[in-house]
């Protein structure tokens, strides 16, 4: 599949890609490196993540304060989406997710200084999870877009399967390491973010395929880079209008992070408690994950949004009924599952449809759609925790998902989908072959 202007792949990519056809991923070299490094990445940001909210919930007990925190570290999604996907593209991805694997442990390093000599300003914080979120933003696009050079055709689905799986497994575990080593040293989980960081480089700097095809040699403009990523997306109607109903349940999804934290904290419990949760919830998120390409060779993707919103409308307010850890990290499992299978389908349908010179912008975008509202919705999420208390605030986003979920099944163009008829590796294939023709 090519655009205007892109040179084909060199011959002996084909011939290398025949040969790794039948090889199973797990004795791939480099594609075993890039999910480890990357997985290693996922759990050192997590594992730093969850412990700026413990530290200022634990510190202030405010969820305002720490919603700020929250805040700073989901702004990269709305404002260094578009800039990073165009470098992405512009740029050596290999050599940008090592730049930025470097960046995330200096930047963890500093708060672990901090911390352990007990300077905890929330202004350093903001700024460490701010930067930390930015290069997360940059190393996952370059990853997702590097992916497809690295694994062949006939594999891609179960890759991405298997790296949306690898997403959850980092929160299964990162959530639990971070909240544990919170309990033991409040400095514990940003060193363990420095070290995950600094193991990730390493494995990223031993891969030899290239992440990308060779760099067309053209002038270089920034502003028109990222609008012909976004003049591409806006024509798939149905990729568009489906991200930005997925855009709405990720502020939702955002807006509930700290419910189960303050929960604990009114309740007297653990902050390894938190852990718990995060690691039953994570354990759904990554069984949707790895039943995604089970649900995509049957289902239409259209199909798959429409019942994960449904879901999802009847799993929401059912958080305000119980204090649980137990019925909540259920609940929260149900929600991931969902989730997880939807992010697989979507995500073949994406990288498969979508030209490799413009990979990075065009996920840049869709991410830029679906989750730069993110960072609002976490701090919404803290100033409704304050106001209204964890019941309240979970039967009214419950209320706003019902209105999603509504939207899903009465949209003409979801309930059409990405293809008239026929499941969702049909419509795929249909469409590759179209774009050879052509």
């Amino acid at each position: 599949m090519r655009i205007a202007g892109e040179p084909p792949r060199p011959v002996a990519d084909a011939g290398d890609t025949k040969k790794q056809a039948g090889v199973p991923l797990r004795r791939q070299r480099d594609f075993v490196l890039l999910w480890s490094g990357a997985g290693l990445t996922l759990l050192g940001a997590r594992a730093g993540s969850v412990a700026y909210p413990l530290l200022l919930i634990w510190s202030t007990g405010s969820a305002s304060a720490a919603a700020v925190a929250g805040f700073a570290a989901q702004l990269p999604q709305l404002l260094v989406q578009l800039p990073a996907g165009a470098l992405v593209d512009r740029w050596d991805r290999r050599r940008l997710m090592i730049g930025c694997s470097a960046g995330c442990a200096v930047s963890a390093t500093s708060v672990l200084v901090a911390v352990a000599c007990g300077q905890v300003w929330l202004a350093h914080l903001a700024v460490a999870a701010f930067v930390e979120g930015s290069l997360m933003v940059c190393y996952r696009l370059a990853e997702r877009a590097g992916v497809r050079h690295v694994v062949p055709p006939g594999q891609l689905t179960a890759a991405l399967a298997g790296n949306e799986a690898r997403g959850r497994a980092a929160g299964i575990i990162g959530q639990p390491v971070g909240s544990g080593t919170f309990t033991l040293a409040r400095w514990a989980p940003f060193g363990v973010a420095a070290v995950a960081h600094v193991c990730a480089l390493v494995a990223v700097l031993l891969i030899r395929k290239p992440f990308q095809d060779e760099p067309v040699d053209r002038p270089r403009r920034f502003v028109p880079e990222i609008a012909e990523g976004v003049r591409w997306l806006w024509r798939q109607v149905f990729l568009r209008q489906t991200t930005l109903l997925i855009s709405g349940s990720n502020v939702i999804f955002q807006a509930l992070t700290l419910l189960p934290a303050l929960v604990l904290y009114e309740e007297g419990a653990s902050a390894a408690t938190v852990g718990v949760i995060a690691a039953v919830s994570g354990v759904g998120g990554a069984c949707g994950a790895l039943c995604g390409g089970w649900f995509a060779r049957r289902f239409r993707l259209s199909a798959m949004v429409r019942l994960g919103f449904a879901g999802w409308a009847l799993l929401v307010p059912c958080l305000a009924l119980t204090r649980s850890p137990l019925v909540l990290g259920m609940l929260l499992a149900g929600v991931n599952f969902a989730g997880g299978a939807i992010n697989v389908a979507g995500g073949v349908y994406q990288v498969r449809i979508t030209p490799d010179a413009l990979q990075g912008r065009v996920n840049s975008v869709l991410q830029l759609i679906g989750s730069g509202a993110n960072s609002l919705g976490v701090l919404a999420g803290g100033l409704l925790l304050d106001a209204s208390g964890a019941a309240g605030t979970a039967l009214g986003l419950g209320a706003a998902m019902a209105l999603l979920a509504l939207t899903a099944a009465l949209s003409p163009t979801v309930r059409r989908g990405e293809t008239a008829v026929g499941p969702f590796e049909k419509s795929v294939c249909h469409h590759e072959s179209t774009m050879k023709k052509e």
